[in-house]
């Protein structure tokens, strides 16, 4: 499970920031003492609820406005994503359930204290929706909040409980969402215990409305990385149905890299709860980004075939009237669905890690299996376990049924599969298997270099089934300039369950651009398999070929600095929000070029004017630096909450490595990571004009210990893209 992250707010959309600041506040404010309150003394303090029925026996499934529309949303496009969910079949497959989330709402109550629609966002209301909908076969779902006010800032359930969940009732709601936003901390109560008693209070008054609504909690995740957050989830286990136990999701427009980062992100906090969900109530990771710009097929396919292992929440947030032909498929695969809706309703768990790669295994009802490799790395690579391992009984042979390929093989107790980079391979994996299946197979690639024989590769065909290959020729493929030695070959015939090898030396493409490029070199065999004919496998090996940029503002690619008076550009946070220059000028002392001392240290400030790419998003560039020093200093912020390696190269070849990372620019404690504050301003630019007065934006500085008496040659930066460096130096 990796490091939670700070909860990443709705409220960071433009305009919202306090409401962020204050919710993180919220979540930060939790003392020592209150996070280690016990569900039982929690309880004390709050009255008894009764058990929440049931309404939820699978995991439920749906769409969301969310992470797409955000506060654009309106009752056009939900009714034409509800549309395209029965259209395009996803609603005879599950995904029946669609959910309007914050913002569709009046500012202010009405006079009678009922909450309204917007009327120029959902001008024939919510009773209309929920009819369309129902007339449509699916279901109407609805967000709320459990405070004073949303994370949008409109109107809360606080002391609204009944109120509201009869109304709900009264506009055919089938499903609540009640996020967590401003809730208040009586006098006298700790975080967890306010959180508790107003849950509970809408948890009873939707279970006397008359009504069935499933109920989905977003308490945990305002308690996420602190010791009350078990206990948590326990009494929100209690009080509804599934639970938000972390981090959202990232947003529509955000980059591909920072999708595919909070993707890893939620499953790394999910997939280690297993133990605090039960059949009936769901752990929920948040939605489904498949359709999305700027994530590729693979990482689409891990992201549904993750979530199904994990006996999660399919609900998908994305624009589905405009959803590509392989989008759907991976939502709508059948046989994945079913993984996720077993009736077992078991989480799955891991059960073998390795260098980049994760095993899950998840019971099946009828005694089979569900097998998820899932290789989490940047290189393709063989993952492999055994069904032992796997949780399987013992037995000759084994039938797996690759669930996206659809492809059925054999094998005598090893799982093993070929799997690209973000990729994650899932399998039904079955006792039996007869002779004309062909056998389990999977290319596997070893390096095998050294001085005198570089790029060079072992190359190996594994057999896992019971029929001995004939036949087998190797061919390995690459992109254009590159050169294979040898390209094509026959192997040896293998004795059954054993491998035939091959020794290939690859040489790259000369290139100068700096960068790093990315090459997919792909060896496939053909050969006979007995009684099942023939067969192929192929297995791809990821090369990485760098060439250093010459200086860090070379490798700028972000925009975090704006002029007031134009902040178009600004990008620091993937939603368009910026520094202000005029507020670094005056209030930091700052300009373009200009010296920054802090914290014993000195930096260049860039010299790009306003509005011009200014920073490094981190995603691993590799930036030429000369020099000796005891540390590598860095001048920066985080639009996240996340550390990555830094790898520092010298001139003789070896390595040394550093964690760095930055706290939020503006909405966690300033001393995270080790990091020190280098300069403030007190307010931000935003898409429509600096806004935000009073919240302090900042940058900071952290350092890494390099090898004292080495010459620096180069430093490679986290693959993080929420942490952005203005400015690095060595310190003596």
């Amino acid at each position: 499970m990796t490091s939670p992250r700070l909860r990443r707010h709705r409220s960071t959309l433009a305009g919202l920031c306090a409401l962020a600041t204050a919710a993180a506040g919220l979540l930060l404010s939790v003392p020592a003492a209150a996070a280690a309150t016990t569900a039982t003394a929690t309880t004390a303090a709050t009255p008894a609820a009764a058990q929440y029925p049931g309404y939820a026996p699978t995991p439920p499934m749906g769409w969301n406005d969310w992470s797409y529309y955000q506060c654009g949303e309106n009752e056009q496009n939900v009714l034409a994503n509800a549309r395209a969910l029965v259209s395009s079949g996803l609603a005879a497959k599950g995904y029946d359930t669609v959910t309007i989330d914050d913002c569709w709402m009046a500012a202010d109550r009405d006079s009678a204290g009922n909450l309204v629609p917007d009327p120029t966002t959902f001008p024939d209301g919510m009773a209309y929706v929920g009819r369309r909908l129902h007339s449509m076969g699916l279901k109407f779902g609805i967000y709320e909040d459990a405070g004073t006010s949303t994370c949008g800032g409109y109107p809360g359930s606080e002391d609204h409980w009944t109120q509201d969940a009869d109304l709900f009732a009264s506009w055919g709601v089938d499903y609540v969402k009640l996020d967590g936003c401003n809730v208040p901390t009586p006098a006298g109560e700790n975080d967890e215990q306010a959180y508790h008693a107003t849950y509970a209070a809408m948890s009873q008054a939707l279970l006397h409305s008359g009504r069935k609504m499933v109920f989905s909690i977003s308490a945990p995740a305002y308690f996420e990385g602190t010791s009350a957050w078990d206990s948590v989830i326990g009494w929100s286990a209690q009080l509804g149905n599934l639970w938000r136990e972390g981090d959202d999701i990232a947003l529509g427009q955000e980059s591909g890299a920072a999708k595919w980062s909070s993707i890893m992100d939620n499953y790394g906090y999910n997939v280690g709860l297993a133990d605090l969900q039960a059949p009936g109530r769901w752990n929920d990771p948040d939605f489904l980004l498949a359709g999305d710009s700027g994530l590729s097929q693979d990482e689409i396919q891990s992201q549904v075939s993750l979530w199904a292992m994990m006996a999660a929440p399919l609900i998908s947030s994305t624009d589905l009237t405009k959803a590509s032909a392989g989008a759907l498929a991976a939502l709508g695969n059948k046989d994945v669905i079913a993984v996720d809706q077993d009736p077992l309703g078991l989480q799955g768990r891991i059960v073998a890690q390795g260098a980049g790669y994760d095993v899950l295994s998840k019971p099946l009802t009828g005694g089979d299996r569900a097998v998820a490799l899932f290789n989490s790395s940047d290189s393709a690579q063989t993952v492999t376990v055994s069904a032992a391992t796997a949780g399987l009984a013992e037995g000759s042979s084994f039938e797996l049924e690759n669930l996206v390929t659809k492809a059925v093989t054999q094998t005598t107790g090893t799982i093993s599969a070929d799997v690209p980079p973000h990729a994650t391979v899932i399998y039904r994996v079955s006792p039996g298997g007869d002779r004309k299946v062909q056998p389990a197979t999977a290319i596997t690639w070893q390096d095998v270099s050294t001085a005198a024989t570089p790029s060079t590769y072992l190359v190996s065909l594994d057999d896992y089934g019971t029929a001995r290959l004939s036949r087998i020729r190797l061919s390995v493929h690459a992109p254009k300039g590159w050169k294979v030695t040898p390209a094509t070959g026959r192997l040896p015939k293998p004795r059954s369950g054993t491998a035939a090898y091959e020794l290939v030396t690859l040489k790259a493409p000369k290139d100068t651009t700096p960068g790093t490029t990315m090459s997919t070199i792909t060896a496939t065999a053909t050969y006979r398999a007995g009684a099942a004919g023939a067969g192929s496998v192929s297995g791809p090996r990821t090369m990485a070929v760098t060439v250093p940029y010459p200086s860090l503002a070379a490798a700028f690619n972000n925009v975090g600095v704006t002029s007031e008076t134009a902040t178009g550009p600004g990008n620091l946070d993937s939603t368009g929000d910026s520094y202000s220059a005029e507020a670094l000028a005056a209030q930091a002392g700052v300009a373009p070029g200009s010296t920054v001392s802090a914290n014993g240290l000195s930096f260049s400030w860039p010299t790009a004017a306003a509005g011009a790419p200014d920073n490094v998003a981190a995603s691993g560039e590799t930036v030429t630096l000369a020099g000796t020093g005891s540390s590598l200093a860095f001048l920066g912020s985080e639009t996240g909450a996340v550390t990555g390696p830094v790898t520092v190269t010298y001139t003789d070849g070896s390595t040394s490595t550093g964690q760095l990372g930055f706290p939020n620019w503006c909405c966690t404690p300033n001393d995270a990571y080790g990091a020190k504050v280098a300069l403030t301003t007190d307010h931000r630019d935003t898409p429509t004009g600096p806004a935000n007065y009073g919240t302090s934006y900042q940058v900071f500085s952290n350092t890494i210990p390099l090898t004292v008496g080495k010459t620096v040659q180069s430093i490679t930066l986290p693959n993080q893209p929420a942490i952005h460096v203005f400015a690095l130096s060595i310190t003596p």
